[in-house]
């Protein structure tokens, strides 16, 4: 395993990290025994960065995590990333949300105090808001709540999660140093990213975690036509309507790019992420142990030759819209 800055912390985090959402619910069945071997083996490969979240099955899969690090010889060897949500309303929130209802000083303290309980903690490494918008940019109070935590010693750094539409929102929060790392949608479809944000925060020290590495599976290239996903599986709605089979038109582009390069679909769509410097870490989901062995060994693959790299920034797909329609 290979191992990188995060921003300008001095951390040093796995470049392969682990994303626990699948582990605590909303991707179709999932049985502990497997999220705890899929923990516990990416550990033993070298993976000392876990990003999680409250809404992760209402923190059942922080307490997963807290369960396998309880069994560790040194548990303060491993960051955990977490995130809090933004009271119930519009998500992402609107222009017209309120932050002071939506992100309130007495609700960030009361939730930072439930991360830590489910944790096992009494210091968070990385609290994320789990969300944002750029209306709240120009005096972000939220954040000021944050920093007195963090000067409390209940939060180590404090980040963002980007909302998916406006991922750009966040950048004037790089740039005023209102937080220490950020958490954004980069893979060989969603590209955007590479025009500025991870630029921007490569040149201020802020830390980047790289969420949905293989476009919520159809980078994997597991998917066919005929793929119908269970009832509680969030990507029942994400690959709703024509989306799926769009998908792997566009799936079967890559890999006629990839033929005869050495690189499996998976692989190649980590090592394009890990390609950009600014990238501190990628996490993605792993369900059992087989899962986190095939992507903890990606680290170890040599990176994409230049020539490739440029075929595979082709297929930057400028979706838009995508949870609201075509």
């Amino acid at each position: 395993m290979k191992y990188r800055p995060f921003g300008k912390s001095g951390r040093e985090v796995s470049e392969i990290g682990f994303g626990a959402w699948a582990i605590g619910g909303g991707w179709g069945p999932q049985a502990e025994a497997d999220s705890l071997a899929a923990l516990r083996r990416a550990l033993e490969l070298g993976v000392n960065f876990i990003d999680t979240a409250a809404g992760y099955g209402n923190g059942k899969s922080e307490r997963t995590i807290a369960e396998v690090l309880a069994g560790l010889d040194d548990p303060s060897a491993i960051t955990v990333a977490t995130k809090t949500p933004p009271t119930p309303g519009i998500w992402p929130p609107s222009p017209y949300c309120d932050m002071d209802e939506r992100y309130p000083e007495k609700y960030l303290r009361e939730n930072v105090a439930e991360r830590m309980e489910m944790l096992r903690t009494d210091r968070i490494d990385i609290l994320q808001l789990h969300t944002w918008t750029r209306a709240w940019n120009r005096d972000p109070r939220p954040f000021r709540t944050l920093r007195k935590l963090q000067e409390e010693g209940k939060i180590g750094l404090v980040g963002v999660s980007t909302p998916e539409h406006d991922q750009n929102a966040v950048i004037d929060l790089i740039r005023n140093g209102w937080i220490d790392s950020v958490q954004l949608i980069y893979n060989l479809f969603e590209q955007e990213p590479a025009a500025e944000l991870l630029d921007t925060a490569a040149e201020h020290g802020v830390g980047v975690i790289v969420r949905v590495p293989f476009d919520e599976g159809s980078l994997t290239g597991k998917f066919t036509p005929e793929t119908v996903f269970p009832e509680d599986d969030f990507r029942r709605n994400y690959f709703a309507g024509d989306r799926l089979e769009r998908c792997i038109r566009r799936v079967d582009a890559i890999r006629e790019d990839l033929r005869d390069s050495g690189y499996t679909l998976p692989q190649a769509a980590l090592k394009f992420i890990l390609a950009h410097p600014a990238v501190s870490v990628v996490i993605p989901g792993m369900r059992n142990a087989l899962q986190a062995g095939l992507n903890c060994s990606v680290s170890e693959l040599p990176d994409l030759p230049e020539p490739l790299l440029r075929r595979l920034r082709r297929h930057n797909w400028r979706r838009a819209f995508w949870y609201s329609g075509k």
